[in-house]
């Protein structure tokens, strides 16, 4: 396989998200425009973060190669016109679900993580649907249902809310800051 020709290379592997986006965002900074960044990682999630977190950003994502177990992404940076971070408006606490799912309010939570993450430890009947396969998979959610999207720090959660957003989905709320701090009753599927 050619070797793609990149400006920076960023050592990532081993790390679990959110810290290749955050060490991807620092790395970004320091690129001047159309500059390419590769991206080393092991996160096998990372590929969907990365991708989204781009295209929430402006910035390109060009696209992923693997070599054994490291996935080297490839994205371009946008000039300042382009580039500007957006955030899903909407956000509620862990608490303020927690106390949602006690009133047995009528909402769907909807878990953007890896189907390893889900499986392990999640909220009881929250729909499993990986942040790659979300805009595939919008068939199975109901545009009329009030939706709380999870992952487990609110980065990948807020990509797929803003997704959700793009497709007519008016009652999607960012859980902050997700599943890695909830403390409410959790599931798994190996029990």
């Amino acid at each position: 396989m050619e070797k793609i020709k990149a400006n920076v290379m960023l050592d990532a592997k081993g790390l679990a998200c959110p810290m290749p986006i955050v060490k991807t965002k620092k790395a970004m900074n320091t690129l001047e425009a159309g500059q390419v960044l590769e991206v080393h990682a092991t996160d096998k999630g990372s590929k969907a973060d990365l991708k989204a977190w781009a295209e929430s950003t402006g910035h390109q994502y060009l696209g992923t190669l693997e070599e054994g177990n490291v996935l080297m992404h490839y994205l371009r940076k946008a000039s300042q016109e382009e580039a500007v971070e957006r955030k899903h408006p909407h956000i509620v606490s862990n608490d303020e679900l927690e106390k949602k799912l006690q009133n047995n309010d009528n909402i769907v939570v909807l878990d953007v993580r890896e189907e390893a993450e889900y499986v392990f430890n999640h909220i009881p009947n929250a729909i499993s649907i990986p942040l790659d396969e979300v805009e595939a998979r919008l068939h199975e959610l109901n545009k009329e249902d009030e939706i709380f999207v999870v992952c487990r720090s609110g980065n990948r959660s807020d990509f797929a809310a803003q997704k959700l957003a793009e497709k007519g989905f008016n009652k999607v709320v960012n859980v902050v800051p997700g599943m890695s701090q909830w403390s409410g009753v959790t599931a798994s599927i190996n029990k």
